[in-house]
């Protein structure tokens, strides 16, 4: 049971990447315990490569009696992230919470990643979660309260090979998280960064073919996580980038085994 501190009930969240997998199991869980919630994704409809669509996602939260809104957003577009951020505003008066959940996938060596490559991976991940809390940051500084998550790992750069314009990007994120969070710490603002101990199942995993299912984990280990991290003050903590499983356990959680997709198997570490 995650301990709730700050209770989230009544907070307005944006999450991206919300139409499928990681991102829709946490728009889920947070309208589950009283956060409207603004589901932004690319994708309108269903197809068999990627399943799942924002109304999709938002129908799901209606149906439990939930608040949400669905946005259409590439993130690959500052007008679209703004527009996120104002339909958000439009609907439910401010943005106390940003996940920057949509990303892009990529781990090949250099010589395999055309420039288009590189430039999506940018623009997906770290650019986007640049532009994203640009746009919610003056809302959370005259609430004085506010959360930003950013889906990226601790920064080692050891395991560059083999994945550098990938790590270029994750790791810019967790640079944004630990640069914004000096800027922004007296304006009751957290910015952390949360990657999960293994593979998690998403359309990545499956599409990309990274590993099977005993290699994987439910999206609900991060997603227990992340409302764990917001569900206390932002005082806190701030500029940390963090892994699921240590999150967990400091909320007392110390049996992971509810999340193997497989039951009665141990997924591996991912190493980064």
């Amino acid at each position: 049971m995650i301990k709730e501190i700050d209770k989230l009930e009544g907070k307005v969240a944006i999450i991206t990447g919300a139409s499928r997998g990681i991102g829709k199991k946490i728009a889920i869980d947070l309208a589950r315990r009283g956060v409207k919630v603004c589901v932004a994704a690319k994708s309108e409809s269903s197809s068999e490569k990627l399943p799942g669509s924002i109304y999709e996602t938002v129908e799901e939260i209606k149906r439990f009696g939930g608040e949400a809104i669905p946005v259409k957003v590439d993130v690959r577009y500052e007008d679209q992230i703004k527009n996120m951020v104002d339909e958000t505003v439009k609907a439910f008066g401010t943005v106390h919470i940003l996940v920057n959940n949509a990303g892009a996938l990529w781990w090949q060596p250099v010589v395999d990643t055309p420039p288009k490559k590189f430039d999506l991976v940018m623009q997906v991940n770290v650019r986007a979660s640049f532009i994203a809390s640009y746009y919610v940051l003056p809302y959370m500084i005259n609430q004085r309260w506010g959360h930003i998550v950013n889906m990226s790992p601790q920064i080692n750069l050891e395991v560059l090979p083999g994945k550098v314009a990938y790590l270029i990007s994750k790791f810019g994120m967790t640079m944004l998280t630990m640069g914004l969070a000096k800027e922004v710490e007296n304006y009751n603002i957290a910015v952390n960064s949360l990657w999960p101990a293994t593979a998690i199942e998403s359309q990545a995993t499956i599409n990309f073919k990274l590993g099977d299912p005993t290699m994987w984990r439910k999206p609900d280990i991060l997603s227990d996580a992340l409302i764990a991290i917001i569900s206390k003050p932002p005082t806190y903590r701030t500029g940390k980038a963090l892994i699921d499983e240590d999150v967990l356990r400091e909320e007392g959680i110390t049996d992971f085994s509810q999340y193997a997709c497989v039951p009665g198997t141990e997924p591996p570490r991912i190493p980064f």
